[in-house]
């Protein structure tokens, strides 16, 4: 009797045990992930700006724990203004001086396009295969991927939010490490600018699908953390393989292109609300446009 009595207390320390292993992880990897990140100037911007994107989302998200919900046609617009800052950053902020490193690296104006090109469909190939192997649900569409019976629609959520944020990370990380301080600082900028509402969205749209006001906004806040750290890693392979820059601004960029065109765009168009939705873009893409030409 009193063995087993040891036994059960055993047991009830097991999960005590596990929580405080898991936290001594987590300060290790902290550490040493903070001294990686200060050890280079570069990656130390990018995590900056990946953070500064971070916080912009999870500023997006407060509104929600004082209001019920945005109209329809105000979340298509905010859509289309997301759309519309990616898109031109895409353009002015990766493409372009994406071209201009392939063809400091020795290619020619068809060497340095095709460079480009192909890293394009490469990031763009990258993020549709992680939408079909990774399971999400988007906000209208519902579910999309393998094994979803298995899991609880607020994670499908999660993924569907860390696929969209990943390549923004990315750029920012890709950005700092091939572009003048100018140019990364304007390219970060507009994807912290568009992420404001984009929080607001995400949060919004977790509160509709019937989740409380403090999950939603928790949810909304933590999913601007994939930025960060898509900003390091972006920066950090760029950092320590500099003949990958023109391939990483071309990754970026086509990976931000399939979001765009795959989950924002439709997403914005699929309420009625097309007009609003374009006039959105719009405006986005010639505040990103002029963000760009006039920092860098």
């Amino acid at each position: 009797m009193p063995q087993s009595r040891s036994v059960m207390q055993s047991l009830r320390r097991l999960p005590v045990l596990g929580v405080a292993i898991g936290c001594l992880l987590l300060v290790v990897l902290g550490t040493q992930s903070w001294r990686f990140i200060s050890a280079s100037p570069v990656i130390g911007d990018a995590f900056a700006g990946g953070m500064v994107a971070a916080l912009a989302t999870a500023l997006g998200t407060l509104p929600v724990l004082f209001s019920q919900r945005l109209s329809d046609r105000t979340q298509d617009t905010l859509f289309g203004f997301g759309a519309g800052v990616m898109l031109a950053a895409c353009a002015f902020s990766l493409i372009i001086p994406g071209i201009a490193a392939a063809k400091l690296a020795g290619h020619g104006p068809w060497g340095a396009g095709g460079v480009i090109g192909t890293a394009i469909l490469l990031g763009g190939a990258m993020l549709l295969l992680m939408e079909r192997l990774v399971p999400h649900e988007h906000f209208i569409k519902g579910v999309e991927g393998q094994s979803t019976r298995t899991l609880r629609r607020t994670w499908l959520f999660v993924f569907a939010i860390a696929l969209h944020n990943l390549p923004e990370g990315l750029a920012i990380g890709v950005g700092f490490a091939g572009n003048d301080a100018l140019r990364a600082s304007a390219l970060a900028t507009g994807i912290a600018i568009q992420d404001v509402p984009e929080g607001l969205v995400v949060a919004v749209a977790l509160l509709a699908a019937g989740y409380s006001r403090k999950l939603a906004v928790g949810l909304g806040m933590a999913s601007g953390l994939v930025e960060p750290v898509g900003a390091v890693l972006g920066a950090a392979v760029i950092e320590y393989s500099t003949g990958l820059l023109p391939w990483g601004l071309g990754f970026a960029a086509g990976a931000m292109l399939f979001v765009i065109s795959h989950e924002i765009i439709p997403e914005s168009h699929r309420k009625g609300h097309e007009v609003w939705a374009t006039g959105g873009l719009m405006i986005g893409f010639v505040l990103m446009m002029l963000l760009d030409t006039a920092l860098g």
